[in-house]
């Protein structure tokens, strides 16, 4: 199939299902069906629109399978692919493609879960590794304290540096209503607090709670006479590395070099126009990674590319600006979350944490331990 164009399709509705901690015996597919509902009420369309349908959870085996039959809907096209948290950003990939090559003309990308609900062991329980199991590793904050670790040793970065990802992130939440988290947060207290894998503490991994969204696409020429502003998708990129962490060719270096530079080829951009980035904050490492692999600053330098409150509000550089999976939302897979929040950005309804005349703006999933990575750059109407 050919490269789907830039800014052929566009993104119609976004919503959030209820965050935080749902009422007992709510299902995934229950808060799919509420994201998607509020998401078509956005976008001014209705059920009986969608003919494309993209969803992935890890407490369903079969997602769209399980959303259609909620929804008493038959699509045309649909896709479960599931690569971990990032997984939403290639079903924008694949429904792009789809819309363009005329195999359907209302796709949802949806996600739900209830991690916080039922417990996050028997949310996402963990697949036994004949070579890491062994070791009895606290899987998936251990993976990423390795990743830390190889960077701190490597280039001197400093746990005060990955503590200022996290108060970034907090001040951003601030900012949110809808933020999970309600209190201020010090990089001392960053430090202190209880150690999980050396050498991230507990305010360096990101929240457990329950929570999904949707997101509603269609052509870029009917997008124009819907309810809301369209947003266009300009590029995208996909990129696998390994599985297991002991598979990492290098700590610190993920496929977001290769997701990235394709996102950017196809939007005809780069990261210093961006006007927002939003970057999956699993922990306050990946950010840094993410930053030095996609552009925004060399190997090596994305610790002092934060210090100093530089990707908090007032910073040079706006980043997570809904208080990322660190301090606003973290539902297990998290990446559609930072789409919508992208695109709510570029159409300028986000209240106090309003990025102003935000026009372009990137949005990055990462999965599993660092295993899979996808990128999409976002664009208001005067630059598709």
């Amino acid at each position: 199939m050919s490269t789907p164009g830039r800014g052929s399709v566009a993104v119609a509705g976004v919503a959030e299902s209820d965050l935080g901690r749902v009422p007992d015996e709510t299902t995934p597919v229950d808060l799919m069906g509420q994201a998607v509902s509020r998401a078509l009420a956005d976008a001014g369309l209705a059920l009986r629109d969608i003919d494309g349908l993209f969803a992935a959870s890890s407490q369903l085996r079969m997602a769209p399978l399980a959303l259609a039959e909620y929804l008493r809907i038959r699509p045309r096209v649909f896709d479960g692919t599931n690569i971990g948290g990032s997984s939403f950003l290639s079903h924008l990939a694949h429904a792009h493609a789809a819309i363009e090559a005329g195999l359907c003309t209302v796709a949802v990308i949806a996600y739900g879960s209830t991690q916080r609900s039922v417990s996050r062991a028997a949310a996402a329980p963990r697949e036994p590794n004949p070579w890491e199991t062994p070791y009895r590793p606290i899987l998936p904050t251990s993976a990423y304290a390795l990743a830390a670790a190889r960077h701190m040793h490597l280039y001197g970065t400093t746990r005060e540096q990955l503590a200022e990802v996290a108060v970034a992130a907090r001040s951003w939440a601030l900012l949110n209503p809808k933020a999970w988290e309600k209190a201020p947060l010090t990089v001392d207290e960053v430090l202190a607090a209880r150690m999980v894998s050396t050498p991230l503490t507990v305010r360096d991994c990101c929240l457990v709670t329950d929570g999904g969204g949707a997101m509603v696409l269609v052509a870029a020429d009917r997008a124009r006479d819907l309810a809301r502003p369209p947003v266009y998708v300009l590029g995208h990129g996909q990129a696998l590395a390994h599985q297991s962490i002991s598979a990492m060719e290098e700590l610190t270096v993920t496929a977001a070099v290769r997701s990235g530079a394709d996102a950017f080829a196809m939007a005809g951009t780069g990261p210093a126009e961006m006007d927002v980035t939003i970057l999956y904050d699993a922990f306050t490492i990946t950010p840094i990674l993410f930053l030095e692999d996609l552009g925004y600053c060399a190997k090596g330098e994305g610790g002092p590319f934060v210090a100093g409150g530089a990707i908090a509000p007032g910073g040079r550089l706006a980043v997570n600006t809904n208080g990322g999976g660190l301090s606003y939302c973290h539902p297990g897979m998290y990446g559609l979350l930072g789409m919508i929040e992208a695109v709510r950005q570029l159409r300028g309804e986000c209240g106090a944490r309003q990025v102003h005349g935000a026009r372009l703006a990137l949005a990055h999933g990462n999965g599993g331990v660092l295993s899979s990575q996808c990128t999409a750059v976002f664009g208001s109407a005067d630059t598709a």
